[in-house]
C-alpha cells in the first residue's frame, strides 16, 4: 500500500452562475511513500482558472505564483487530475492531506467542473493534520495547528518561505506523518470514500422553519416534565423565532409551567432534533395564569381580587 500526500493552493473566485463565493483550484502537488515511508515520486502541476481569470491579491502573496506563470504551465482542471488520478496508481493507495479542507475544495471543483460531487480515483482518505495532532501532548483542547507548527513541535527543519507551494507543503507533511505513523493507531483514521461520502461532505444542513415538511411534523414531537417525567401540555401555539420553534408548555401533575424550545435541523438523510425544558419562575408563572384567566390577580392589600 502506498501513501499519497497532496496539497492544492486555490483562489477565491466568485461564481456568477451559482451566485456564491468558490475556492477554484490553481495548484495541485503531491508526494508518494511506498511501505517504508520513503518518497518514491512526486507531482505537480498549475491549472488555468475557469471561474475567475483574476488571481486575488492574498493568493498571489501567499504563494508566489503569478499570473503568467499559471498561463504559460496550466492545464484545464479535468485535464489536470486525470493525470493525477493516473499517476497515483489510485486503486493502491490511501490520499491524505493537511486537514480536510482540501478535500472539501476538491470535492467543491468536481462538483463544479462535472456536475457531480464525486472524485472518482479517491478511494480512501485520512486527514494527516487530525492523525499527527492526536501524539501532541500540549494541546488538551485539541485545537487545530498549522503544518508550520506540527512541524515545530517534531523539531522537523522547515523553511518558511518555502511553504504555502503545494509540493513544498507536501514534503513537510510527509516528514511529519513519518514521525508518528503507526499502522494500527493510522488504520482508524481512514475513511471509505465510495457511495455518497463526498455528497455527505458537501452537504450543508439547514434549519426547518416549517412545523411541517417532509420528515418532521411539529405535532408529533412531546415534551417531558423534568420532574416528574410525564408529558407536558402546551399552552398556546408555537411560535418560530432564531431558528427554533418556542412555547410554553405545563406539567398537569405537578402545575410546573417550562419555557419549551424546538430546533430542527435538517441533515443530508435525516432531521436532527434537539430539545430544551426550562422552568419558568413563579412571578413569569403567576403572571401567565392571570392572562389566561385562569386564577385571580392579588389585589393591592395582598388580598385576591373579584374578576371584574
Amino acid at each position: 500500500m502506498n501513501f499519497v500526500i497532496f496539497d492544492l493552493e486555490w483562489n477565491n473566485a466568485y461564481n456568477y452562475k451559482a451566485q456564491t463565493g468558490m475556492n477554484e483550484i490553481i495548484e495541485i502537488g503531491a508526494v508518494m511513500l511506498d511501505e517504508r515511508l520513503q518518497i518514491v515520486d512526486t507531482f505537480k502541476q498549475l491549472i488555468l482558472p475557469k471561474v475567475s481569470k483574476r488571481l486575488t491579491g492574498r493568493f498571489k502573496d501567499l504563494t508566489h505564483i503569478t499570473p503568467d506563470e499559471v498561463k504559460q504551465n496550466g492545464i484545464p482542471f479535468e485535464e489536470a487530475f486525470r493525470d493525477f488520478a493516473r499517476w497515483s496508481g489510485a486503486d493502491n493507495c490511501v490520499f491524505m492531506s493537511w486537514s480536510d479542507s482540501d478535500l472539501y475544495v476538491l470535492a467543491g471543483n468536481y462538483k463544479y467542473f462535472s456536475q457531480r460531487a464525486h472524485v472518482p480515483f479517491m478511494q480512501r482518505y485520512a486527514d494527516a493534520q487530525k492523525y499527527c495532532m492526536r501524539f501532541l501532548t500540549d494541546n488538551p483542547n485539541n485545537n487545530q495547528i498549522s503544518l508550520a507548527h506540527c512541524a515545530e513541535k517534531f523539531q522537523i527543519s522547515v523553511e518558511e518561505e518555502n511553504l504555502h507551494r503545494a509540493l513544498e507543503d507536501c514534503y513537510v507533511a510527509a516528514a511529519c506523518f513519518k514521525k508518528v505513523y503507526d499502522p494500527a493507531l493510522f488504520e482508524p483514521y481512514i475513511c471509505d470514500c465510495s457511495g455518497d461520502y463526498f455528497e455527505r461532505l458537501l452537504y450543508k444542513p439547514y434549519y426547518l422553519r416549517h412545523a411541517i415538511c417532509r420528515g418532521f411534523d411539529l405535532r408529533q414531537q412531546k415534551f417531558q416534565c423534568p420532574r416528574c417525567h410525564k408529558e407536558l401540555q402546551m399552552l398556546r401555539p408555537f411560535e418560530f423565532s432564531n431558528n427554533a420553534f418556542k412555547n410554553w408548555g405545563e406539567c398537569r401533575d405537578c402545575g410546573t409551567k417550562y419555557w419549551v424550545q424546538l430546533r430542527a435541523k435538517q441533515m443530508y438523510d435525516h432531521v436532527q432534533i434537539s430539545k430544551k425544558v426550562q422552568p419558568m419562575s413563579r412571578k413569569r408563572s403567576r403572571a401567565m395564569d392571570r392572562e389566561n384567566g385562569r386564577t385571580k390577580a392579588p389585589s393591592k392589600s395582598g388580598k385576591q381580587a373579584k374578576n371584574s
